[in-house]
């Protein structure tokens, strides 16, 4: 038999059968399927990490306040202790003594309740310097940002996020509005761009006002002077490794700490974010590969279940071939080749769901699936290279069965 023989007959004999291959596959189609969501949801996870992360500014280095200690010796996680001052962010913008940091922006973060007109809302309100806007990749879409000379007068102006802007004045142009934060009048000067949401945080749900203000007006306290955040924009990405020791060697020379492992700080840096994300969603997209793979070891078990079956039933066809002068190879070739269809079937309908899952379900699952062709690619050959391996004791055992003991089977 020619090979475009053996494949219409291998074919005939599938379609022969129709329910029962459709049930032989079904264990490949799912493990097919699962294989492509699994890697593509690793995948649309990590682009979505990295978008969040990247969404913070470029090259940065976000400098962290070190953790309390409260009365029955608890600690709190690092952010929890006001480590961090003005000062500290006026040292590390200093570019003699950091000359591989392109810009800081320090913020003194409240969530508190903003007011505007009948309307209240509680957002976050940010303090911070002009070079808020380059440090964090943001822009000014309507009117302008504060100025210098804001920060130093304590000016009560406010640049604010276009969700804060829709929740308290809906689709009004709010430039020369006025909001009352901490029962203080507050004019609005600009308007934030839209910038999409970060770690189920929406960033364009906050108002920004000029670093002395939010001390003086909106915090107070003792702790007036203290910030969240310290965000350090490296020179370059080239920059990012050697910012990062300035900055470490300069706070803790500020803070008189002469061992790195006593810091009241923590410094973190997108990259060292990234990787940590790519590492946990790589080892949870590999165990979840694993589990799927279960699904085409059951396949392939029930490919070799259903060749069984088939053999037996076929075996007075096998024995006519025989003694008509078929040699073992083309009856191994049969049944190799009817395997070998049995999973493209599995591997193609497999796909074929994979993808149509990944068009659908990242609006159920709020993430994104990336379709990999290299996943898709490789499920196909390996649900193929199943039939194979899971076809090959069905076929030699077809292949060995003597001519006289097959024709006189029942």
């Amino acid at each position: 038999m020619s090979w475009a023989e053996t494949f219409r007959t291998s074919w005939s004999a599938v379609r022969g059968h129709a329910l029962r291959s459709l049930l032989t596959v079904l264990g490949i189609l799912i493990g097919i399927a699962a294989v492509i969501l699994t890697v593509g949801l690793g995948l649309g996870t990590q682009k979505d990490v990295s978008e969040q992360i990247s969404s913070l500014g470029s090259n940065l280095l976000i400098v962290t306040p070190g953790s309390s200690t409260d009365s029955d010796g608890m600690r709190g996680g690092f952010g929890t202790a006001a480590t961090l001052t003005r000062s500290d962010a006026e040292a590390l913008a200093s570019s003699v003594n950091a000359p591989d940091v392109g810009a800081v922006a320090p913020e003194k973060e409240t969530s508190t309740s903003v007011e505007a007109n009948d309307t209240n809302w509680t957002t976050t309100v940010v303090g911070s310097t002009v070079d808020w806007l380059d440090v964090r990749s943001r822009s000014v879409v309507s009117g302008e940002f504060f100025t210098s000379d804001d920060d130093d007068a304590g000016a009560l102006v406010a640049v604010i996020g276009q969700t804060t802007a829709t929740e308290l004045f809906g689709t009004t142009n709010v430039v020369g509005q006025s909001i009352t934060i901490a029962d203080t009048s507050f004019r609005i000067v600009g308007v934030l761009n839209a910038a999409g949401s970060s770690t189920d945080a929406d960033l364009d749900d906050l108002v920004v006002v000029p670093l002395t203000t939010a001390a003086n007006t909106v915090s107070g306290g003792l702790d007036r002077n203290a910030l969240s955040t310290i965000y350090v924009q490296a020179a370059s990405a080239d920059h990012l490794s050697a910012a990062y020791q300035e900055s470490q060697t300069l706070l803790l020379n500020l803070h008189g700490i002469t061992d790195a492992d006593s810091a009241d700080f923590s410094i973190d840096s997108q990259d060292s974010l990234v990787s940590t994300a790519t590492s946990v969603y790589q080892t949870l997209t590999v165990l979840l590969t694993g589990i799927a793979a279960l699904s085409l070891l059951v396949g392939g078990i029930g490919v070799m279940n259903i060749m069984l079956v088939s053999v037996t039933e076929r075996t007075r066809e096998i024995g006519l071939r025989k003694a008509l002068g078929a040699p073992p190879w083309a009856i191994r070739r049969q049944f190799l080749v009817e395997a070998a269809v049995l999973g493209l079937a599995g591997g193609l309908l497999g796909a074929a769901l994979g993808i149509v899952g990944a068009l659908t379900l990242p609006s159920a699952l709020g993430t994104s699936i990336v379709i990999s062709g290299a996943a898709v690619g490789g499920s196909v050959a390996v649900a193929i290279a199943i039939g194979i391996v899971f076809g090959v004791y069905p076929a030699t055992r077809a292949a060995k069965l003597a001519p006289i003991d097959a024709l006189r089977s029942e």
